[in-house]
């Protein structure tokens, strides 16, 4: 029996026995506890491979009758004009002895469903989707339809070992039809593991080339020298994510973007390949130590206690690749190499290296931005309020009486910035671009809680739809929030400066008195006004879903360019 198969399966028990209204309430599984917890499988392997909060991971979830083999469906908005979507399909087995390969018929519903979703002139009618599917694919094929490039990653997760050789064919056949655009993982119980486990550190020794420099500042040292692509291939196929685990990428296996091909293109050609050095930016590290011989002018071999890569990753997953595919050394390609020597517990530090050196890529920067004089006074005027906010992201459930600085970015931008399209489709955004747009120093706790819980309510709307929903409710919730948020302030007579801990327990009342007339009347705002800019052109969920991530449509609820 398999030990990863047993800790894996207490995992499982734990969370479908934590989001059993979820499965009961949501998926509607009822009494079926086999489906539950293969379905709770599926959001472990959601949350962990993606690196994605409870709430996130759920909606992902799209595991039910007319699936098309596709049991969650994950995207991310699109940047540099590419979408990185990720397909699952999870196969989970009673029995734990780890065994079992994943089926052939599973992959072979993955490569269908893979030609098929993504594909604009395919009518996702004629597919017979359930409703959670459709409304995903339909969203994704909105961005598509829009420009956006879908480079896709398919992922084939079990509780025991990968596919068979005989699927790998198959998977190599459709790899000719796909071309590039989709790459193909398999997780399985000792890869899950390895994610959940904490982090041990990484000790290894680091073979420069030529003449490299250290310096002391402010009793800190650094190093800075090249080494070869094969070298940092080394390594990564030595450590792989123990490597990355301070950097902020969410998920590395999603890559396939511009950048990435320009850096496997110049790697891949050999009379280029000399060149990477002054194309590149290189690869920058933090370590608790280094060392290495003085006495030697070149060449050193720097042994380097619990090194972390912060920046290059990337660079270096991509190289790691390459190098497979040319099943040997790349010879002429060397990277440049900054090593930063950090004391163990100087968190802050490493923190603004890592935001400095990846500032100019489009990462998730809320860690980084969780111990600014903002955050911290907005925390306190929360908490002042008798509510919790959480500035950096835990592995653990959110309470009632708790808010995540990402929910409250995301309530704030839609009810008061009245900017829901980029609430729902900009998230990268909002603690970068849009960080200053959103969190103000005007922004008090009473603010933050009210939009916050209003945001609540919408969500658990959609995620929960009535009878009779409209069907615009799945991609305008933010929307429906914004409008609560006006119908609030007008029954208080207040603007939204005026808002603060006088008058917070009024609002908070009104709120939880009067959501639900609320949540009507904005539907039925935004129904009317969706009349009026759909009106000659077919309605259709992709369609819908567009026109939820355009200004035009907040143009006309408030009367303002957005």
């Amino acid at each position: 029996m398999s030990l990863a198969a047993q800790i894996i399966d207490q995992r499982v028990s734990g969370i479908a026995e934590k989001h059993a209204d979820f499965f009961a309430d949501e998926l509607r599984l009822g009494n079926d506890e086999e489906r539950k917890k293969s379905t709770a499988f599926l959001l472990l392997v959601t949350k962990t491979i993606f690196d994605l909060p409870d709430d996130e991971a759920k909606d992902s979830i799209v595991d039910g009758g007319n699936d098309f083999g596709v049991d969650v469906l994950y995207f991310e908005p699109p940047a540099d004009e590419e979408i990185a979507i990720a397909v699952v399909q999870g196969k989970y087995r009673r029995k734990l002895d780890g065994a079992a390969a994943f089926p052939e018929n599973g992959i072979e519903k993955l490569i269908a469903a893979i030609g098929a979703l993504f594909d604009p002139a395919r009518q996702v009618a004629s597919l017979g989707l359930n409703e959670r599917l459709e409304k995903r694919v339909e969203q994704v094929r909105g961005f598509v339809r829009d420009g956006a490039i879908p480079r896709v990653t398919a992922v084939a997760a079990n509780n025991g070992v990968s596919w068979t050789e005989h699927a790998e064919q198959r998977i190599g056949a459709a790899s000719h039809r796909f071309g590039n655009q989709v790459e193909w993982h398999h997780f399985g119980c000792d890869e899950l593991l390895a994610k959940l486990q904490a982090r041990k550190p990484v000790d290894d020794v680091l073979n420069l080339a030529g003449e490299a420099v250290v310096e002391t500042f402010d009793f800190r040292r650094v190093l800075v020298g090249r080494t070869s692509a094969t070298e940092l291939a080394r390594l990564v196929d030595n450590h792989d994510s123990r490597l990355f685990e301070k950097n902020i990428r969410r998920y590395l296996g999603l890559k396939g973007n511009r950048v990435n091909e320009s850096i496997a293109e110049t790697l891949r050609n050999p009379f280029d390949r000399p060149n990477f050095y002054f194309y590149n930016n290189g690869i920058t590290m933090v370590c608790s130590q280094f060392r290495y011989n003085a006495l030697s002018s070149v060449d050193w071999r720097v042994q380097v206690k619990d090194m972390q890569i912060v920046n290059g990753g990337q660079t270096a997953r991509t190289i790691q690749q390459i190098a497979k595919q040319v099943g040997g050394p790349i010879d002429l390609a060397d990277v440049l190499v900054r090593i930063y020597e950090i004391e163990q517990d100087d968190d802050a530090l490493v923190e603004a290296i890592t935001f400095a050196t990846n500032s100019q890529n489009p990462v998730d920067l809320r860690d980084l931005k969780a111990n600014d004089s903002i955050q911290r006074d907005l925390a306190a005027s929360i908490e002042s309020l008798g509510y919790e906010y959480r500035a950096k992201r835990e592995d653990a459930a959110v309470s009632s009486n708790e808010f995540t600085s990402a929910t409250v970015a995301e309530a704030v931008l839609a009810v008061w910035r009245a900017r829901p399209h980029q609430a729902r489709f900009a998230r990268r955004e909002h603690f970068g671009a849009l960080y200053g747009t959103i969190f103000t120093r005007d922004l008090n706790g009473a603010q933050a809680v009210i939009a916050a819980l209003l945001h609540r309510h919408a969500e658990n709307r959609r995620r929960r739809p009535p009878e009779g929903a409209p069907d615009f409710l799945a991609y305008g919730s933010r929307f429906v929030a914004m409008l609560m948020g006006r119908y609030l302030l007008d029954d208080m007579g207040v603007e939204v400066g005026r808002l603060d801990h006088r008058n917070f327990e009024a609002a908070r009342r009104l709120v939880e008195e009067r959501h639900s007339s609320y949540m009507e009347r904005a539907e039925q705002e935004i129904a009317d006004a969706l009349e009026l800019l759909l009106s000659q052109r077919e309605r259709t969920l992709q369609r819908l879903s567009a026109t939820f991530r355009r200004g035009d449509l907040v143009e006309m609820l408030t009367g303002d360019a957005a």
